[in-house]
């Protein structure tokens, strides 16, 4: 039985989703969540919403959306779907430096501990994909 609806609105959430993220990871949990009923309205929601609706918007350009997210998943410490949109963001054109940069913000707002759980994530997806980055920049 196929438990997803494939209207409109997720097709074209999953355009972008696919665009942005590991297409292959992506489209292996659509699957995945297509023949499982519990799964497949959590599957629905994320990409309607978050990404036929917020991702799709105008307003922001791709490389502003995923700093926005690496932050707040860093911040929420969600590690799992932090490493995915680190990935997203090394997609969109962001730096390894600017992530640096956002998850030294992260730590002055949301807590040391936070930050360093984040920073943790992104030194290993750097490491594992070996991702090199320029030093941390001097102060003026």
């Amino acid at each position: 039985m196929v438990y997803l609806d494939k209207n409109e609105q997720f097709k074209k959430g999953l355009a972008v989703r696919t665009a942005v993220l590991d297409s292959d990871r992506v489209n292996k949990g659509i699957a995945d969540a297509d023949n499982d009923p519990f799964m497949a309205a959590f599957q629905q929601a994320a990409t309607e919403w978050g990404w036929g609706m917020v991702w799709a918007r105008p307003g922001l350009d791709r490389n502003i959306k995923s700093m926005l997210s690496v932050c707040l998943l860093a911040a929420l410490d969600k590690p799992v779907e932090l490493e995915h949109h680190i990935d997203g963001a090394l997609r969109n054109g962001c730096t390894p430096e600017e992530i640096r940069e956002v998850l030294l913000h992260v730590s002055v707002y949301a807590g040391v501990p936070a930050g360093l759980s984040a920073a943790r994530v992104a030194k290993k997806y750097f490491d594992e994909n070996k991702i090199h980055m320029a030093a941390a920049p001097k102060e003026r």
